[in-house]
């Protein structure tokens, strides 16, 4: 085990006070080191979600001042006394820590994924958000079986993009929403499946499902009355990944799942733009104004 360096000064963004995308300040905050069980992480790449926007308004609450981004990849560092699962030099990816929008952060170990030599920086930084989300939806919520159809309402996101990717997918978007190999033709037939990240598309007027995964997603949910549902033989359900991987064994099945695909070319993380952290005031804007197609990260490396 290396020696945990002392207290040490790192770039980040900041977020001071809520507001618009100009409120992400660059600012040296200090960075202590990593107590048992932490493992300081050199980022490379930090992904940039749509919560984050949430954090940035004051719509999700998070105590200021405090520096945005809940998922990156990067080398270990440093590792805190117990840490035995990584050791400095490992490439690592993580979701749901927040303070990727810097050079270096600190990480609880159970929480790091480790990266393959196959999988790039920012392809680690594109899956663990969006494709572990998109593998409990299909997993856990209802497994679709051969024959099936997929129905993907705003498509033009990470985690639809990467339902995308399966094999029976139809996925209608304002704009082109995946790879054109990924892409499939709208069907007729019933989905008995419907994922969306849109809750405003909930409509009981037109139920295409017996199933439909909720998600939050850019606007706030609507109300639907159960006796709507129950009329139509419609259920609905809504989760979130803190759910979903609550030991660290789980986590990994769920990433390992993930990046087998990736390893195995069936599965391409839809990565829309890699702009450098001085710009991340620009990226917030670009995904605020729906103007991304797939996951838009920060490169946080020199």
């Amino acid at each position: 085990m290396a020696d945990s360096p002392g207290t040490t000064d790192v770039h980040a963004m900041v977020v001071q006070a809520h507001g618009g995308p100009d409120f992400l300040t660059a600012q040296d905050v200090r960075l202590k080191a990593p107590g048992p069980g932490e493992v300081q992480v050199r980022l490379a790449v930090a992904g940039i979600n749509f919560v984050d926007i949430y954090m940035r308004h004051g719509l999700k609450p998070v105590p200021l001042p405090y520096t945005p981004g809940l998922d990156g990849t990067g080398v270990v560092e440093a590792v805190g006394p117990g840490v035995s699962n990584v050791r400095p030099g490992d490439h690592v990816a993580y979701a749901q820590q927040i303070g990727a929008y810097a050079d270096a952060t600190l990480v609880p170990a159970d929480s790091l994924i480790p990266l393959p030599d196959e999988v790039s920086f920012e392809q680690g930084a594109a899956f663990p958000l969006q494709g572990m989300t998109a593998h409990y939806l299909i997993h856990e919520f209802r497994k679709p079986s051969i024959g099936d159809v997929v129905l993907v309402h705003a498509a033009a996101g990470g985690v639809d993009c990467s339902w995308c990717s399966g094999p029976a997918t139809s996925a209608p978007a304002p704009s082109e929403p995946c790879p054109p190999r990924r892409r499939r033709r709208r069907s007729a037939k019933r989905a008995p499946t419907t994922s969306s990240s849109t809750p405003s598309g909930t409509s009981p007027k037109r139920p295409c499902a017996t199933h439909r995964d909720l998600r939050r997603g850019r606007r706030p949910c609507r109300t639907i009355s159960p006796n709507v549902l129950m009329e139509r033989s419609l259920s609905l359900s809504g989760g979130d990944l803190w759910h979903f991987m609550r030991t660290h064994e789980e986590m990994l099945h769920r990433a390992d799942a993930v990046m087998e695909g990736i390893e195995n070319g069936w599965l391409t993380p839809r990565i829309f733009r890699v702009l450098p952290m001085a710009d991340v005031a620009e990226a917030h804007r670009l995904l605020e104004d729906r103007k991304t197609i797939g996951k838009i990260l920060l490169a946080t490396g020199d």
